[in-house]
C-alpha cells in the first residue's frame, strides 16, 4: 500500500502539532476531515499511526518510525518547491512568520501593514510565541529573535531598530521602598519577576562602565507578559523590567519613574530569520526587501490604562 504526497503531508502536520485541530487550521480543513482522512488511511495502511482520546493524540511507533524516515524526504521536498515559487515574479500566497510578542508589539505590526498595501496577492500568518521554535519544524517561512537566540544554519538580518530594557516602578511605590542606586539594591525590594515559556525565571541584565550584573530579583508575582508586567507596575505591585516602548506613555504623564537608568544602555534589537539552505519564495524575498529598506522603523507607542489612586499616607 503506498502513501502519496498529501498523505504524508497530513501525517507530518498533525504530528507536529499533536492536534487534528491546530493541523485542519493548518491545512484548511475541518477538524472531522482530518480525523476521516487519518482513520481511512489507518484503514489502508492496516496500521494505527496515532493514539488518540479525546484530549490527546500522540504517534504510535509506527507512526514515530514512518516520520522519522520521511520527514527531510518532505523538508528536501518543500526546499524544491520554493526553489520553483522563487522564479514568480509577484509576490503571492501565505507568508508564516513566528516571533516573540514583544517583537510582534515593537517591529512587526508596522512592517506587515506595509508589506500587505504593497503586495495584494500576499497573505501573512503572524504566529506570537515566547517559546524557542524551530521554524523548519514549524512549517515557518522566517523568524524572529535576538541574535543570540538563533537557530543553526540560518541567514539572519537586523529588524527594527536597537531596543531600550529600563527598571520602571509607581510614584507611590518608590515613596514607600525608596529608589534603587543599584541593581543588588533590588534584591531588598518587590520587584515583578519574569518566566520564560520553558520554565527559566529571567534575570534582570545590567551593564555600567563595563561591569556587567545579573540580579534574580524577589517578588511575589510572576508572569510572562510585557503587558501585565506593565500594568502589575502601574497598579505598584513591584519594581519592573521591560522595554522602553511599553512604558512610554506612563512616563510621560508620571504614571511611572524609571530608575538605574545608567544601569540600562541599549541592547542590539531583533533579527529576521531563515533557513540559509531554502531559497526564498518571492514573497519571503519581498518581505526581507522591505526589512532592509525600512529597518528603522520608529517604534510605536503603546496604550496603557490608568493607575489606580496611590494608597493614603503612600
Amino acid at each position: 500500500m503506498s502513501l502519496d504526497l498529501a498523505d504524508l503531508k497530513l501525517l507530518t502536520s498533525i504530528a507536529r502539532h499533536l492536534s487534528f485541530r491546530a493541523a485542519a487550521q493548518e491545512l484548511g480543513l475541518s477538524a472531522s476531515a482530518i480525523s476521516h482522512a487519518v482513520r481511512a488511511l489507518e484503514e489502508r495502511l492496516g496500521v494505527r499511526m496515532f493514539n488518540r482520546t479525546t484530549r490527546s493524540v500522540a504517534l504510535t511507533p509506527a507512526g514515530r518510525q514512518l516520520l522519522a524516515r520521511v520527514g527531510p524526504a518532505l523538508q528536501d521536498i518543500d526546499a524544491a518547491i520554493d526553489g520553483i515559487n522563487a522564479f514568480r515574479d509577484t509576490p503571492q500566497g501565505l507568508l508564516r512568520i513566528n516571533a516573540p510578542r514583544s517583537a510582534g508589539d515593537l517591529v512587526l505590526g508596522p512592517l506587515v501593514a506595509d508589506f500587505l498595501a504593497r503586495y495584494p496577492e500576499a497573505q501573512v500568518e503572524l504566529v506570537l510565541d515566547d517559546g524557542l521554535v524551530d521554524i523548519v519544524e514549524g512549517g515557518f517561512d522566517a523568524g524572529v529573535r535576538y541574535g543570540e537566540r538563533l537557530q543553526q544554519d540560518m541567514v539572519a538580518l537586523p529588524i527594527g531598530t536597537a531596543q531600550q530594557l529600563m527598571v520602571v516602578a509607581s510614584p507611590a511605590l518608590i515613596a514607600r521602598v525608596g529608589t534603587p542606586r543599584s541593581p543588588r539594591d533590588l534584591l531588598q525590594m518587590p520587584c515583578v519577576r519574569i518566566r520564560f515559556p520553558s520554565g527559566v525565571r529571567f534575570a534582570w541584565e545590567f551593564e555600567k562602565a563595563g561591569e556587567k550584573v545579573a540580579v534574580d530579583v524577589p517578588g511575589r508575582l510572576t508572569v510572562g507578559d510585557m503587558p501585565l508586567i506593565l500594568q502589575a507596575a502601574l497598579d505598584g505591585v513591584g519594581f519592573a523590567y521591560l522595554y522602553e516602548p511599553y512604558a512610554r506613555a506612563a512616563l510621560a504623564t508620571g504614571a511611572l519613574v524609571s530608575v538605574l537608568g545608567d544601569w540600562c544602555p541599549p541592547i542590539p534589537g531583533f533579527y529576521l530569520y531563515y533557513p540559509s539552505r531554502r531559497l526564498p519564495t518571492a514573497t519571503l524575498a519581498a518581505f526581507l526587501d522591505l526589512v532592509k529598506a525600512d529597518s528603522a522603523f520608529a517604534l510605536p507607542t503603546l496604550p496603557v490604562r490608568s493607575p489606580p489612586p496611590a494608597p493614603a499616607g503612600a
